[in-house]
């Protein structure tokens, strides 16, 4: 029973052959393609506005310089949010509950972000590992303290997005388990954890589409502090 909870997570195979890639591109075929008429459809114009909307709230806090990251941030952010939404569809599963994928995403922007301001402006990326008047015995230790903090962020954003979405699917099917188990025995306490399942559900759309943003709005934090 306990192996059968955690088999959800497992990257779903078909003649040896791994899926998670047809599960990470089938989102983007559920976005309607742009076409060359003047007047477009509702779906269409409320794509732009939501992109819009997205592009917007990411761009914010950034300066000027890092607006030629909106197309790379925008797009993450609309990729991560339609495989979290998706996953909480039943007999699917998330490539975003693999640490492996999120790693994957995290640490090569991160570095991206490093590497920029260590290009264009190394002093003052270099500074933030020594804040200004720090007593000189303390100096050491807190440029390996700075320096460890730096190289655990995509670590920790990685291991965030993982840990929110694992935990909210085996609460689901934990609870859902439990529904099923007492509707013969007890209905009164099936049907109150079916409310409770479908509180949950309502929780974890919003926990899908708060991590995708916060996924991306700390990676957007990172580029302002090297730009």
């Amino acid at each position: 029973m306990n192996l059968s909870f955690f088999d959800q997570f497992s990257s779903p195979t078909f003649l040896g052959i791994p899926l998670i890639l047809i599960s990470m591109t089938f989102p983007a075929l559920l976005l309607p393609s742009p076409g060359n008429r003047w007047i477009t459809s509702r779906l269409s114009t409320l794509q732009l506005w939501f992109i819009n909307l997205v592009t917007k709230q990411l761009m914010m806090p950034l300066h000027n310089k890092g607006h030629k990251w909106a197309l790379i941030l925008t797009s993450l952010m609309i990729f991560l949010l339609l495989i979290n939404l998706l996953g909480l569809l039943p007999y699917t599963f998330t490539p975003t509950t693999q640490l492996s994928m999120n790693l994957a995403l995290a640490f090569p922007l991160w570095l991206a972000t490093l590497l920029t301001g260590l290009r264009n402006q190394p002093s003052a990326s270099l500074g933030h590992l020594l804040p200004e008047g720090t007593p000189t015995p303390l100096i050491p230790a807190l440029i390996m303290i700075e320096t460890t903090s730096l190289l655990i962020r995509p670590l920790a954003l990685g291991v965030r997005l993982t840990a929110n979405l694992t935990a909210g699917h085996l609460l689901i099917q934990l609870i859902s388990t439990a529904t099923m188990a007492l509707f013969s025995t007890m209905p009164a306490v099936s049907m109150l954890a079916l409310l409770v399942l479908l509180l949950l559900t309502i929780l974890e759309v919003a926990v899908a589409m708060i991590q995708a943003y916060v996924f991306v709005l700390l990676l957007s934090l990172y580029l302002q502090e090297n730009i």
